[in-house]
């Protein structure tokens, strides 16, 4: 019975061993992404009305600009951004939510970025921009163009 055991655990630790070696996707992985140099902006008025609240209250568009740093040699795709928006009297701006947009592509180093946002009208500025990261992937992970047929 010893025998058996230790030879079950050889073969495991040998599975092991080949398995580890093996090529897996890195877009299995979340690749972190480093954001700053944050600020906003209100959206140009031809932008105004697509970006909406959710509701049928006014909302305000604004665009929040930055810097995304991806230090892999790797393009990152549909980068997941997160970030905590206060207005000017220092309530937030997105009750329950953290996620603020999605970055299309990030390319290996430093880039600018875009997210437009819409803030409720009756909440003031300034805004405060706090905690911001992202996470990306080296592949894309779920479909954002079809084709008509794929309709």
């Amino acid at each position: 019975m010893r025998r058996q055991g230790l030879l079950v655990s050889f073969v495991a630790g040998c599975l092991w061993c080949l398995l580890s070696w093996l090529p897996f996707s890195q877009a299995e992985a979340l690749t972190p992404i480093k954001i700053y140099d944050l600020s906003y902006e209100k959206c140009p008025a031809e932008m105004q009305g697509i970006v909406t609240s959710g509701s049928n209250r006014g909302a305000t568009c604004y665009l929040i600009k930055g810097k995304a740093k991806n230090m892999t040699n790797k393009l990152i795709v549909d980068a997941d951004v997160f970030g905590r928006i206060y207005d000017g009297n220092g309530s937030p701006t997105f009750e329950n939510r953290g996620r603020v947009g999605t970055i299309m592509e990030v390319p290996p180093g430093v880039s600018d970025f875009e997210i437009p946002v819409s803030v409720a009208a009756n909440q003031p500025e300034p805004l405060e921009l706090k905690q911001f990261k992202a996470s990306g992937f080296t592949s894309q992970v779920r479909p954002f163009y079809y084709d008509n047929d794929d309709i």
